[in-house]
């Protein structure tokens, strides 16, 4: 079946989307109000967008009614934001932190969080995350009249020392941090445990180039 986009309800469309494209990584967002006040909230749409400078994008959504949470808020009016993962092991207390709580409430309180201090910017890292990103807002757009699209700029990494295998190359034992991904519908997740390789091929060692060619020459 063939959906038009443009016929449909935003929420039809919103459902198609998150239903589809799965898993998604769950950006853990911490984030500090101009008052000070400490906000944690989960966001799925968010992914790793490049490397040089380091870069990660998080789409913030705004509620027709109450407008953008705190999150959005706070990155927009301060700039400032970190990422933490989600581990299985956090997984109900990131859930708590989802909570439609008032704005002057600190959602790491509410689930019984540590807050570690960040390096760079002023919003805290969640100690029980073993990976926190910590960023600037780089650029900022708006891509509809509720939503509006969050470029980062990494400033630094914070990981775990326990699955830090080579720090001078960079080698991290990526399946012992056990992160958890979005599913569908309302209050679905996944774990990252059950996982294959496939080397990547390579041109020259490809066995049908030459046919391919061939072919190629001859339709042009």
């Amino acid at each position: 079946m063939q959906f038009d986009l443009s016929q449909i309800p935003s929420q039809i469309a919103y459902k198609l989307m998150t239903s589809t494209v799965t898993p998604r990584p769950i950006a853990w967002v911490t984030s500090m109000s101009k008052a000070g006040v400490v906000n944690a909230a989960p966001y799925s749409f968010f992914n790793v967008m490049g490397s040089e400078p380091p870069t990660v994008v998080i789409g913030l959504l705004k509620d027709p009614k109450k407008g953008f949470k705190d999150t959005a808020e706070n990155i927009l009016t301060t700039g400032e934001f970190v990422i933490n993962l989600v581990t299985e092991n956090v997984a109900e207390k990131m859930n708590v932190t989802s909570i439609d709580a008032p704005r002057d409430i600190d959602e790491l309180s509410c689930a019984r969080l540590t807050g570690r201090p960040s390096q760079f910017v002023k919003p805290p890292q969640i100690a029980e995350s073993p990976v926190s990103f910590e960023c600037v807002n780089h650029a900022s757009m708006v891509t509809g009249p509720h939503q509006t699209l969050v470029v980062g700029r990494v400033l630094g990494i914070r990981i775990d020392d326990e699955y830090v295998m080579d720090a001078e190359k960079g080698y991290v034992d990526t399946p012992a941090i056990h992160t958890i991904g979005r599913m569908h519908g309302s209050g679905w997740y996944t774990r990252t445990g059950d996982t294959f390789q496939l080397d990547r091929p390579t041109w020259a060692d490809w066995p049908h180039k030459d046919g391919m060619t061939k072919d190629r020459l001859a339709k042009d």
